[in-house]
């Protein structure tokens, strides 16, 4: 069965997604099978804060979007919640800087991010960071197969012509 096969048979094992936060009080979000694998890898030290290195996480309160179906291509880079505060609050300009920084060094691959991630993955391609776009579906298939990919905070760049 190849991947494509494999694929349609993993559509019905939904992700979760955690907002999470390090004993520094750094919040991030991550994707989860199951809130049993996020308890065992949590347990284990395997889970790291991306701002700290910290491995003492736990779960934060979360009010996570809904969506109605898996249809239609949907950024990986889907924020969890909108930036809340005053224009000029500093995690604005955090949230900026870190795009800045995704975007100076990362291939924007567009809407190829899965066939792309997986030819990294298999060494098909030269290993490299990238961003892009996939469905919901094909973003937990990435996961399921071992492929490390994570949701930006922050919307693509809409390129204009």
């Amino acid at each position: 069965m190849g991947n494509h096969d494999a694929d349609k048979h993993r559509t019905g094992n939904p992700l979760i997604l955690f907002s999470l936060r390090c004993a520094k009080d750094h919040r991030f979000d991550s994707w989860f099978r199951s809130g049993d694998d996020f308890d065992r890898l949590a347990a284990s030290g395997t889970l790291a804060c991306p701002e700290c290195d910290d491995t003492v996480i736990t779960k934060a309160p979360m009010a996570p979007p809904v969506r109605t179906s898996d249809t239609g291509p949907a950024p990986v880079a889907v924020p969890s919640r909108p930036l809340s505060g005053p224009p000029n609050h500093p995690s604005h300009a955090a949230i900026a800087e870190l795009r800045r920084q995704i975007e100076a060094n990362s291939d924007d691959v567009g809407t190829g991010f899965v066939a792309e991630a997986r030819a990294i993955h298999l060494g098909d391609r030269p290993a490299r960071a990238i961003r892009g776009q996939a469905r919901p579906d094909q973003a937990r298939a990435l996961i399921e197969d071992g492929i490390p990919i994570v949701p930006l905070p922050f919307f693509p760049t809409r390129k204009s012509n």
